[in-house]
């Protein structure tokens, strides 16, 4: 991003950098606002104390010094009384630089001896998935993928999520690409794409190892690739052979067989090929399952060979050469110290007792809005004897319970380094105007902590430069030539085909995995194998009787999660929470179009406004999400129907395994 800042000091416009490769000087909808976002006349800029009831969002104005001087006392005494893992961290990607999201907040916990927190919200199941298949986190190189003739885009809207790769499929389709939207929801991408198959929730897996079948029957598997570059290849064959005919197959995905059939020999008969994964559909009970099935796709048909071809579910493991473990410094962290899911928050609150988790400390995450099953997570933030402190930019509906509020700097206000996950550049963030009010950076707020608590060691005094040195230190160029360039690609050659017949893959064989003892190690089958939704006909068939509709809760193209959600404009935008729902399901109910409606399962409910529409497939309904709850009109939001449960690999969160009933309000 380019930032440009008056005389004042004050930013006053903010753009895509037009010599950024990747990006290409274009930003998203929500980060266009960006400015709207961090003047805002709400924007937390000093210390809080709380002064009424949790939940009531009432506080006073604090100093730094009472408001520290506070957070040590209690951290103190939680630690007296109950030991350091009473004491619990909560953070994700609110802010997503190695220095602001995971450097000395880490360094602190680990000092203390806090519970561990397991981060699994978003892409764990995906990432452990492509890490007993593959052995890392790598896939296609985004920048060639104008190159492909067919690409899928399974699982993702990208003109919302992703719109920085939509121009290298723009350039696809100029060259005859055809594409190809895989997706319950008929999304923006769908419309711009040349076709669109409503899967049903859940049954991606089903679908890919169908596509196998096919593959296989017909022997259109590139056999050399095969033999070559993958461990275990003839069982997959032999399983998908005997159990995922088209005819069984369409009945899970509830397409027809010639569906399956038609692009499986499109898939195999076409070069390059190339699958654009997303993060929805590893959200439900067999989501790991299902990454690694489709991430398989082009392991069967040599695809990876290809410029162009393979698949991306993300590019991180790319970013091996960061010296992350300087930066975090894990072995701080006594051993046998437990670990905490962040899924779970609702659970960890409310029933943990070995010890319990008596101080919540929330930074880079809001789980009042974000967590599932709500309904639980607000019954722990609203403990008295629960200690919270929250670093934030706003008065989220976490912040509404918290104990102490401290004021966070936002992208603009400091320095930081970024990894990508969806391209292949190391980046410095430069700070473009001074700290709005008293707002600090998370680290520089992590460092004063550290040492009202008296915990003097070095690492816990360094500085954020010092800790970007250390996180480089293994890279082949330097922050200094960072700064200067302001990203830098890294040196994986151009194009990167990690993949490729003679490449090293990082796993104990060396070859790509598809007989994986490390999967049987965590749960998962030798081979893969579909794995139905948790809540669903298969596996609870009593349960999908009574709750007959297949609730998802993407982010709504205005916001990201549920950043942004404050931001007027983009709220405006976005207009009210709304539900969309099949005339098919809507009529027998009674709903019309526009009618109030409340969505509901055992777990709890929200209302909305109905939209009976053609864009969701029959027995789906979809809440474009993450509303704040203060901001909606019933207090509530899609995660009081959410479930806990997490994925069958990686104990990711499973918000889009979730069946409900809709009734008019």
């Amino acid at each position: 991003m380019l930032v440009t800042v008056d005389d004042d000091g004050r930013a006053i416009r903010m753009a895509g950098d037009p010599e950024h490769p990747f990006t290409q000087g274009f930003l998203c909808t929500k980060v266009a606002k960006y400015l709207e976002r961090t003047y805002h006349d709400e924007r937390l800029l000093q210390p809080q104390i709380r002064t009424g009831a949790k939940g009531e969002g009432k506080f006073r104005r604090a100093t730094w010094d009472e408001a520290l001087d506070l957070i040590a006392a209690r951290l103190q005494s939680v630690i007296d009384e109950h030991g350091a893992q009473a004491i619990l961290p909560y953070s994700y990607a609110g802010t997503m630089g190695l220095i602001q999201g995971e450097s000395m907040d880490r360094r602190f916990f680990h000092s203390l001896g806090a519970s561990l927190l397991e981060r699994t919200i978003c892409a764990s199941a995906g990432a452990e998935a492509l890490n007993v298949t593959y052995g890392t986190r790598m896939g296609t190189d985004p920048e060639t993928v104008g190159e492909a003739k067919l690409i899928f885009l399974w699982g993702t809207n990208t003109l919302t999520a992703n719109p920085h790769l939509w121009p290298f499929i723009r350039k696809a389709k100029d060259n005859g690409a055809k594409i190809v939207c895989l997706d319950p929801l008929r999304t923006r991408t769908a419309l711009a794409s040349d076709e669109h198959i409503p899967l049903r929730p859940g049954s991606d897996g089903a679908f890919a190892l169908s596509m196998m079948h096919v593959i296989f029957r017909d022997g259109l598997e590139d056999r050399a690739y095969l033999e070559a570059m993958t461990l275990g290849w003839e069982g997959l064959r032999d399983r998908v052979l005997r159990d995922y005919a088209p005819e069984k197959v369409a009945h899970i995905c509830r397409v027809e067989p010639s569906v399956i059939e038609d692009l499986a020999h499109r898939y195999a008969t076409t070069r390059p090929t190339f699958i654009r994964l997303n993060y929805g559909l590893q959200r439900h009970g067999g989501g790991g399952s299902a990454v690694r099935a489709i991430s398989l796709l082009p392991a069967v048909t040599g695809a990876w060979n290809d410029v162009g071809g393979g698949c991306l579910l993300s590019t991180s493991g790319t970013f091996h050469e960061l010296n992350l473990s300087a930066l975090e410094r894990k072995d701080l962290s006594p051993p046998g110290t437990r670990m905490i899911n962040m899924t779970r928050l609702g659970e960890a609150l409310t029933k943990t007792d070995d010890p319990p988790v008596k101080a919540l400390v929330v930074y880079n995450s809001n789980p009042g809005s974000i967590a599932p099953d709500r309904e639980n997570v607000i019954a722990g933030l609203k403990r008295d004897d629960l200690f919270t402190v929250v670093l934030e930019h706003f008065q989220t509906d976490t912040a509404d319970y918290a104990d102490v509020l401290l004021p966070a700097t936002t992208q603009l206000e400091h320095d930081d380094l970024h990894k990508a996950y969806g391209h292949l550049y190391m980046m410095y963030n430069r700070r473009a105007i001074a700290p709005l009010g008293e707002s600090l950076p998370n680290s520089e707020i992590f460092r004063r902590l550290a040492a009202r608590m008296n915990l003097d060691a070095p690492e816990l005094r360094e500085s954020d430069e010092t800790m970007m040195r250390q996180v480089l230190s293994g890279m082949p160029f330097t922050l200094d030539e960072l700064k200067e360039r302001g990203s830098i690609r890294l040196d994986v050659g151009s194009p990167h085909l990690p993949y490729r017949i003679g490449a090293h893959v990082p796993t104990p064989s060396g070859k790509i995995e598809i007989a994986s003892q490390r999967a049987v190690a965590k749960g998962l089958d030798l081979l893969p194998e579909y794995v139905p939704p948790y809540e669903s006909g298969e596996r609870d068939p009593e349960l999908a009787k009574r709750f007959p509709l297949a609730l998802i809760s993407p982010p709504a193209h205005s916001f990201l999660n549920s950043t942004f959600v404050n931001v007027v404009s983009l709220r405006r935008s976005a207009g009210k929470p709304t539900l969309e729902i099949h005339a098919d399901d809507a009529k027998p109910r009674g709903i019309n179009d526009g009618k109030k409606v409340t969505i509901f399962n055992d777990r709890g409910s929200f209302t909305a406004e109905a939209v009976v529409t053609d864009r969701v497939r029959p027995g789906v309904v979809v809440a474009p999400s993450i509303w704040w709850a203060k901001l909606s009109d019933d207090g509530r939001n899609a995660n009081h129907t959410t479930s806990q449960a997490v994925t069958d690999i990686g104990n990711g969160a499973t918000f889009f395994d979730n069946l409900v009933e809709v009734r008019v309000h």
